[in-house]
């Protein structure tokens, strides 16, 4: 594969650590992406109890949970090019102190504009820092596809957890304490993670003279920022709503008309042209977007539902979400045992099934069950088929380009995760909070949007081929 981020060479790898120490230190590294993915989930269940202390609404809420994940997004590959010019560790490290500081000023917050800088502002920046170092660093020190499937099943079945535990450690943490006291069990962890990280090392020294295109920064983040925004605008303000989906995909496309010309004239732009060129890759990309779509979709929409619709208080709200967390922990503790029976098409395809299935369930039984027995059945196969295809796709997308293009393609994975997360709170969580289908119509409505999403999903893993083959 050719491309602008071929032209500045990569430094050579350390010789490889042996795999007893890098599974010691894969610790930190998933605890990372645990914490990371509570937060996109936890405040779900705190609706009620953040609208009324800082007197906000749902939507203001909503719109909190979305500028998080939109902002990871949106600097995710930005922070991904710099992991090579800074180097991973400093990034990884950075990257927790920001997320610390940002929970603790969430935790004090006096209303919406502190939590927004707190919340969404400062743990998203940090998160886009340190997430990328993550999936760069278990990369270079797993070779193999097994190796590597186990370290990512670690990584991303983590990642899962925390997205379907974060509604009921969060609702548990609301009812005993406060929702405040949520933002300080993450500074808690963040403080873990920074002890467990001190021994970590980077297989790579960074390379401080390593071009920035700041300029393909800008248009990118600004475009996906437009595309997001516009969204959350439908069903208030359709015309605000076509004119921020026009401004982002201009800006979208001068992205991509820019990195190109910086290609043609041998400069390094922001991300290569050519990594979209894999087409097992894009693929593979699709179906991540998509599973964090229909997980923060799903989370989403039920917490919602169960708060403002049933009148669940925040500890009733999460202990229904046990099942999904006990769906996620159970396949993402198979993944490395399943990755040597089965092809990664099969496991992705299987995970689209059983979670569609899962979502079927809950559109079928919620309505019309008054009961949380009713929330069960779905919830815990919604679990267990994303957890069974998170790694799947990860490991994929990472396996698909060599060592010298982790970092650009880590980043393009985390960015187009965490924009499908945005995606799904925005989307299905619009839909929910409409006062134009009130109640179980806006449910349904809100579950009827995942199942498409989910059909695409299933889609474009059916095209995906059997054996991944390295660019």
């Amino acid at each position: 594969m050719s491309g602008a981020g071929d032209s500045v060479p990569a430094p050579a790898a350390a010789s490889p650590r042996s795999t007893r120490s890098a599974r010691r230190l894969i610790a930190p590294l998933a605890l990372a992406q645990f914490i990371c993915s509570f937060a996109g989930s936890n405040m779900n269940v705190m609706i009620n109890d953040i609208s009324r202390d800082l007197d906000t609404t749902v939507k203001g809420v909503q719109t909190a949970i979305t500028l998080f994940l939109l902002i990871m997004a949106i600097l995710m590959i930005p922070c991904s090019k710099l992991t090579d010019r800074w180097g991973r560790k400093r990034c990884f490290t950075w990257g927790l102190g920001l997320y610390g500081i940002g929970a603790l000023l969430s935790a004090v917050s006096p209303g919406l504009g502190v939590l927004i800088l707190g919340n969404s502002v400062f743990e998203g920046v940090g998160t886009a820092l340190l997430i990328p170092p993550v999936y760069i660093l278990a990369t270079l020190w797993f070779d193999d596809m097994t190796s590597r499937a186990w370290a990512f099943g670690v990584i991303s079945g983590l990642g899962g957890i925390g997205a379907a535990a974060g509604p009921l450690i969060g609702g548990l943490i609301t009812s005993a304490i406060s929702w405040r006291a949520a933002f300080v069990f993450q500074a808690l962890v963040v403080a873990t993670i920074v002890l467990l990280s001190r021994r970590l090392e980077d297989p790579l020294p960074p390379d401080p003279i390593r071009p920035f295109d700041a300029t393909g920064a800008v248009l990118s983040g600004v475009g996906m920022f437009f595309v997001v925004f516009g969204i959350l605008q439908a069903g208030t303000n359709n015309v605000l709503f076509a004119v921020c989906l026009a401004v982002g995909a201009l800006f979208l496309a001068a992205f991509f008309l820019f990195i190109r010309r910086l290609e043609r004239s041998g400069k390094e732009p922001l991300l290569s042209s050519g990594l979209f060129k894999n087409r097992t890759c894009n693929l593979a990309l699709v179906t991540q977007n998509i599973q964090w779509l229909l997980l923060m979709g799903s989370s989403f929409v039920v917490s919602v539902f169960l708060q403002e619709v049933r009148g669940y208080s925040a500890i009733k709200t999460g202990v229904i979400f046990t099942a999904a967390t006990l769906g996620i922990l159970f396949s993402s503790l198979a993944a490395e045992r399943l990755a040597k029976r089965f092809a990664q098409r099969t496991l992705i395809v299987a995970g689209f099934v059983v979670t569609l299935a899962g979502i079927v369930l809950l559109l079928a039984l919620v309505p019309s069950w008054d009961s949380i027995w009713a929330f069960v059945p779905g919830l815990a196969l919604v679990g267990l088929g994303l957890g069974g295809m998170l790694t799947p796709s990860v490991n994929v997308v990472q396996s698909s380009f060599p060592e010298a293009l982790q970092g650009e393609i880590s980043g393009l994975s985390r960015s187009v995760s965490n924009l499908g997360s945005s995606f799904g709170t925005a989307i299905a969580g619009t839909v929910i909070v409409s006062v134009i289908a009130p109640g179980n119509r806006a449910y349904g409505w809100a579950m009827a949007v995942l199942v498409v999403f989910g059909l695409i999903g299933l889609g474009a893993a059916l095209l995906l081929p059997s054996k991944v083959q390295r660019a």
